[in-house]
């Protein structure tokens, strides 16, 4: 079929990505890597190399934004944006003790103007924070001894370590909004704010076992846990969309089936999603919504939540993927962001089977209304950078 003119003439790459975000005809589909940290971690994660990188390579791109915290803060590494700070009064006390089988355990004490919240983790082989335990990372969960947030009792204290942003982030966030709207402009790529957190943000507070028994045993609990949240991330959400941004992303890697029953995320979860969205929507921004497993039983509400992408559809990583499915249901109404598994660009020796995925991508998510992505792409080897080489010819010839 014959594309309009309007759209075979060479489009920049951010006119690419919105095209495709609102489901239209573009030149070609866009390839733009939703995670490229083992290309990131060789620009000392510095987001505008990284744009500039990944553009040279022919890729489309996206700059981060804000990026002055940097790609790893400290007190919440896996949480982009923003910084994470608690309450002027708050008090923090750490200090570790090692227990009969051998295992160093820390601990940390936030000691609040409601009382205390503590914390126990097992400081293993790989925990990488020294003995120091940040506010919210990946590391936690599996590490937990006692995790921060067990009982209905702790949220009045709770309260004090969800604070707004702080006078000196919005005014350094100012500061940045022109430096990037400029180069997202010369560079001609989408300004993406980061980052939209909801239930992410109670695994790392209260275990990802523990969670799920909560919101089966005590779901009032845990419904009052993600309101309070849900306010904190919408005041940052209002500071990061001010710049403004075209693309806003909440990160919802929890989000899926394996965590949550679909009916607690109708019940507890929609609504502080339909909000944010309306609020990106009112702002003039697309809503992203990042999620790489379970989330097919999740379809309907992602369609009623009005998300404008769904950001990490990856065939190998999730067990219940059914691409087909996911085209049949949200196609022309939901840009569908991913089709690659990160396991294909990271660990597959058959060139031929990396070229079918993408052709399968491709073929069965687009081409219209896709942004063609591998997952997260960290392993940083010399057989990773020869499949990102045929992941892009073939994506090429497809163009």
């Amino acid at each position: 079929m014959t594309r309009p003119k309007e759209a075979a003439a060479k489009l920049t790459s951010r006119e690419r990505m919105l095209r495709a975000l609102n489901r239209q005809q573009a030149d070609h589909t866009p390839c733009c890597f939703m995670n490229f940290r083992a290309l990131r971690e060789r620009h000392n994660n510095d987001f505008y190399e990284l744009v500039k990188a990944e553009r040279a390579m022919g890729l489309d791109s996206e700059l981060i934004f804000p990026t002055f915290a940097g790609t790893r803060p400290p007190e919440h590494p896996v949480l982009r944006g923003l910084p994470i700070r608690l309450h002027p009064d708050v008090k923090i006390r750490e200090w570790y003790e090692d227990d009969p089988d051998g295992w160093r355990i820390l601990h940390k004490e936030y000691t609040t103007p409601a009382g205390p919240l503590t914390t126990s983790m097992r400081q293993s082989d790989d925990w990488p924070f020294g003995d120091h335990i940040p506010f919210a990372d990946d590391h936690m969960v599996p590490r937990a001894v006692k995790p921060l947030i067990t009982e209905p009792e702790d949220l009045e204290a709770f309260q004090y370590l969800l604070i707004p942003p702080a006078e000196q982030d919005v005014a350094k966030f100012r500061e940045e909004v022109g430096q990037g709207r400029a180069f997202a402009d010369e560079h001609g790529v989408l300004l993406t704010g980061m980052m939209g957190v909801g239930p992410d943000m109670a695994t790392w507070l209260c275990g990802m076992q523990d969670l799920m028994m909560l919101t089966m045993e005590q779901p009032g609990f845990i419904t009052d846990l993600l309101e309070m949240i849900h306010g904190w991330n919408m005041q940052r959400m209002e500071l990061v969309l001010s710049a403004p941004v075209d693309l806003y992303i909440r990160r919802a890697w929890y989000e899926g089936c394996d965590v949550f029953t679909a009916t607690f995320f109708r019940e507890s979860i929609l609504p502080h999603l339909k909000m944010e969205t309306a609020l990106a929507h009112e702002r003039g921004a697309k809503f992203g919504y990042t999620c790489t497993s379970g989330t097919v039983p999740m379809l309907d509400a992602y369609l009623e939540a009005d998300l404008d992408v769904l950001i990490g559809i990856d065939p190998l990583q999730d067990r219940i993927m059914d691409m087909p499915r996911v085209r049949e249901k949200l196609g022309g109404r939901i840009c569908l962001w991913g089709g690659v598994s990160t396991m294909t660009v990271e660990e597959e020796t058959d060139e031929q089977r990396i070229r079918l995925a993408v052709t399968e991508a491709i073929e069965t998510l687009g081409p219209d209304g896709l942004i063609l992505s591998p997952m997260d792409i960290c392993i940083d080897s010399p057989r990773t950078w020869h499949n990102v080489d045929i992941l892009i010819d073939e994506w090429r010839r497809h163009c």
